[in-house]
């Protein structure tokens, strides 16, 4: 009598990891010649010493493809191995073409199709929950994500209550299908669109009127409700981490590594008081970059990668907030 036999199991798993930041560094020392602050005040509320800022007259998606092409090199991916871009920004060069089809010209995929995801800070996880299902559906082998911001471009620099925090760079992972028990192994993604208004970057087709007579809307620079965002993230990222780790029935105790987005020092460290996570396991690297937005989750990857700080088979829960306002988490077993 014939049987089912086993069927093969496919996960979107991490095959490699890239990343690029811009050479200048701009310093909390710096700053204070620019706007009202100090290096304490920055570093007490923030966690951050210095952010990358990118250089005048460079396009931004110059990162990205240098990010892209390490992560090709580190996973052995040749140009024509990938079947799609996927690149998460809010600040692009262009509203067109996408950055992912810059990207995509720019390292000679040429049969990958590419479009551009905008989920502001949980862009990567959103991302990599794409993947996995095209992954799982067997349109894709291999993926490309690519994460790129250049808040530089979009900060009000005589806002010191959002100048301090931002910073350039861009993070890069090769995703293809791992079966071997590793790999993507839950996700849990939310928005709630209501309060959407209390992080905003307008475009230049807006008028004041068109956005709502508050802070930045006139200039057409990133501002946020900066009370209402902290109450926000550190409830959301305890309640994002806890239900992933729900689904799949595993436990903090489980982890071997926490990723949370690098917003805020003072909201990583609420948050994970909420989740009574062993801070020795919870990643933090938001001192040398500020916030990158989409780009900081796969940044902390590359540099936990880069470190042999994640070996395979390594429980790790990433999680997020942002603009939208929206959340993400996602736990993996770590592919490579």
């Amino acid at each position: 009598m014939g049987g089912w036999g086993l069927v093969e199991v496919r996960r979107a798993g991490i095959y490699g990891t890239g990343y690029s930041l811009p050479g200048k560094v701009l310093t909390n020392r710096e700053l204070e010649g620019m706007v009202d602050t100090t290096d304490e005040w920055i570093f007490q509320r923030t966690g951050i010493r210095e952010r990358r800022i990118l250089e005048k007259g460079r396009p931004g998606y110059e990162l990205a493809v240098e990010a892209a092409g390490m992560a090709m090199e580190r996973s052995g991916t040749l140009p024509g191995d990938l079947g799609l871009i996927i690149a998460t920004t809010i600040t692009p060069d262009y509203f067109a073409p996408s950055l992912a089809s810059i990207v995509q010209g720019k390292v000679g995929a040429g049969k990958a199709f590419a479009f551009d995801l905008g989920a502001a800070c949980c862009g990567f996880v959103y991302a990599l929950a794409v993947a996995d299902g095209l992954i799982k559906s067997g349109t894709c082998e291999k993926i490309l994500i690519v994460s790129c911001e250049i808040h530089s471009r979009v900060v009000d620099w005589t806002d010191r209550a959002t100048c301090i925090i931002l910073g350039d760079g861009a993070a890069a992972a090769v995703v293809g299908p791992a079966t071997d028990g590793t790999g993507l192994m839950e996700t849990y993604m939310g928005t709630d669109g209501r309060y959407g208004h209390l992080v905003t970057i307008p475009n230049g087709y807006l008028g004041a009127e068109d956005i709502g007579n508050r802070a930045g809307a006139e200039k057409r620079v990133f501002w946020q409700d900066g009370k209402e965002v902290y109450k926000f993230a550190v409830k959301v990222m305890a309640e994002a981490a806890g239900k992933v780790l729900d689904k799949a029935g595993m436990t903090y105790a489980d982890m071997d590594m926490v990723v949370p987005h690098q917003a805020n020092l003072r909201i990583i460290e609420g948050a994970m008081r909420r989740m009574d996570v062993d801070p020795d396991k919870v990643h933090r690297d938001i001192a040398t970059t500020g916030n990158l937005s989409s780009a900081s989750i796969p940044y902390s990857l590359s540099q936990l990668d880069r470190g042999g700080r994640l070996r395979l088979g390594d429980n790790v829960l990433l999680v997020g907030f942002g603009a939208g306002l929206s959340w993400g988490s996602a736990y993996m077993r770590w592919s490579c």
